[in-house]
């Protein structure tokens, strides 16, 4: 199968008859499963995560973790393993035949903790993600427990669960579907799931080259290897290339998969003198669906149970670990603090959001990559013989939109502005932006806000803060999820104030990217969106925007 060796975790026999019931359970040990369970773990929540399984998933599958999903799992203690061991790339190519079209360069601003991509076969993150989860004692982990049944009820949810020693069931106050684009869950509960199945068939050869690799994701439309249609080139950890070729509607999947069919279109690519050993053969059509309600009652969907999207633009993976992160702050505030159900309401509510804006964008490439209709592909080709010389064609070029933050525009957690004086600042719903910064604490805003609410109160000095506005900001409180009080300044010149963390603004990338002015202040929730936003300080805002996040909305 290649160099990998795969781990196989320990069996744990079923738990005595009349267990009680337990907060959270998970189906699924894949990337989502595991970032949710780690999340709650953190925050002081149990959960069982149930797997049929006892391995990480088979073959390199979601290899572009993307900048915001290596946020998420910095806050979980897993993305300096994925960043060490993964290949950072920042450029990109697009070619026609034998021609650039053109590159575009993803390094980002100064001051970005992490970069845009890296490049890491998810069998790693998997692995890096359960040796984690492990660590956690409210973390119970049940290897080759396979759901077979699925039930609810007003404020329970039921699973059976197949063992070697046979079942048992399992009653939960949540039940999380992270089970993949089969989901056994949804297909238990006989919910839809809706969207466009494309009949162009890909096949993925993962080989370990003994020659020297390229460092840029690299795609061709019509290249002379393969004048026919689209290959995708990307680098992976251990000398690993991903070659990944269109093969058309035609192709038939027991005649391309043949090992000798495979080295020649590989022969053909890299030339007479390259060397390669397999590991990993993938021959794959795809779609792009969603459910139409990622909550039903107490139970809940996540990742590809939830919603699937071609593999063009990395959004399948980070989709899905966005999902965990939007859905556990908000899972460990109804269960520890009492919050409304209607919280979890507005989960299904922005990832379905998410979903269909990830849909979109997915949608549009493999219509540009693999086009359906006879006048499609007249477009498609004249643009890209424009694009090499013509820059509004460059533009409508699509090999694969990458993945980007989705912004919840639409939440009913947003707090609405009160001022209409905002350039480039995060408005209610988009991500908070990262920037260095120096002082008592954090060394970076992504740590500084991630994993609780965060109240960020911009002064050019610190001594600008008056004592009383201070204390009655640190008195504010959001049960047993921790508030952050963030004073970032240009100028640390008093005493710190009790209950704030002073940080120092470096290169004043903070305030550029926040567009702060003098007590510019933010609300920002655990997973790390804007919640609302004010040109001064108002302790009363704050309080009111603290109480409707854990409502689930306004009063």
């Amino acid at each position: 199968m290649g160099s990998y060796t795969y781990p196989r975790y320990p069996y744990r026999k079923p738990p005595p008859p009349g267990d009680a019931p337990v907060p959270v359970a998970i189906v699924g040990a894949g990337l989502v499963g595991l970032t949710l369970a780690l999340d709650l773990a953190l925050k002081g929540v149990p959960s069982v995560v149930l797997d049929e399984d006892d391995t990480v998933s088979l073959g390199s599958r979601s290899i572009c973790q993307a900048r915001r999903t290596l946020e998420i799992w910095h806050r979980l203690g897993v993305a300096e393993r994925v960043v060490a061991k993964g290949v950072t790339w920042d450029t990109g190519e697009v070619n026609l035949r034998d021609r650039p079209v053109y590159r575009f360069d993803l390094t980002p601003e100064p001051g970005q903790r992490f970069p845009a991509f890296v490049n890491l076969q998810q069998y790693y993150c998997e692995q890096y993600l359960v040796e984690r989860c492990l660590e956690q004692p409210l973390v119970d982990l049940r290897f080759r427990h396979k759901v077979v049944g699925v039930g609810r009820s007003a404020d329970r949810a039921y699973v059976d669960v197949e063992t070697p020693d046979g079942n048992y069931a399992l009653t939960a106050a949540w039940l999380v579907a992270c089970d993949g684009v089969r989901s056994s869950v949804r297909r238990a509960l006989d919910l839809p799931f809706e969207g466009e199945v494309f009949d162009d068939q890909f096949l993925i050869a993962d080989i370990r080259m003994r020659t020297a690799l390229p460092n840029v994701r690299k795609f061709w439309f019509h290249p002379p290897f393969h004048p026919e249609h689209s290959v995708l080139l990307h680098r992976q950890a251990d000398d690993v290339l991903r070659v990944d070729f269109q093969l058309g509607r035609g192709a038939d999947p027991e005649i391309e998969k043949k090992p000798e069919n495979i080295d020649r279109r590989l022969r053909a690519m890299f030339g007479p003198d390259a060397a390669w050993d397999h590991e990993w053969i993938s021959l794959y059509t795809f779609s792009c669906r969603t459910m139409r309600r990622y909550v039903e009652g107490r139970v809940v969907f996540a990742g590809d149970a939830a919603h699937v999207v071609s593999p063009f633009g990395a959004r399948g993976g980070n989709g899905g670990v966005a999902d965990a992160d939007n859905l556990g702050w908000k899972l460990a505030a109804v269960l520890r603090d009492g919050a409304p159900d209607s919280l979890i309401g507005t989960y299904g509510v922005e990832r379905l959001a998410a979903a269909r804006e990830n849909i979109r964008q997915s949608t549009r490439s493999t219509d540009f990559i693999a086009p359906k209709f006879p006048a499609s592909r007249v477009f498609r080709d004249a643009t890209l013989a424009l694009a090499h010389d013509v820059p509004f064609a460059r533009a409508l070029v699509n090999s694969g939109r990458l993945s980007r933050p989705v912004a919840y525009e639409t939440s009913p957690l947003n707090i609405a502005d009160t001022s209409t004086s905002w350039g480039v600042a995060p408005a209610p719903g988009a991500s908070f932006p990262d920037a260095p910064l120096d002082g008592n604490g954090p060394t970076s805003m992504i740590e500084a806000v991630a994993g609780r609410f965060a109240i960020v109160v911009f002064v050019e000095r610190t001594g600008e803060l008056s004592p009383e506005v201070a204390a009655a900001i640190a008195a504010l409180d959001a049960g047993s999820l921790p508030v952050a009080r963030l004073l970032v300044t240009r100028d640390i010149d008093s005493p710190d104030f009790p209950g704030w963390t002073i940080l120092e603004d470096i290169g004043n990338l903070a305030f550029r990217r926040c567009d702060a002015r003098r007590f510019t202040t933010f609300l920002v929730r655990p997973d790390q969106h804007v919640a609302g936003r004010w040109r001064r300080i108002d302790p009363a805002a704050l309080a009111d925007g603290l109480r409707r996040l854990l409502a689930g909305g306004p009063a």
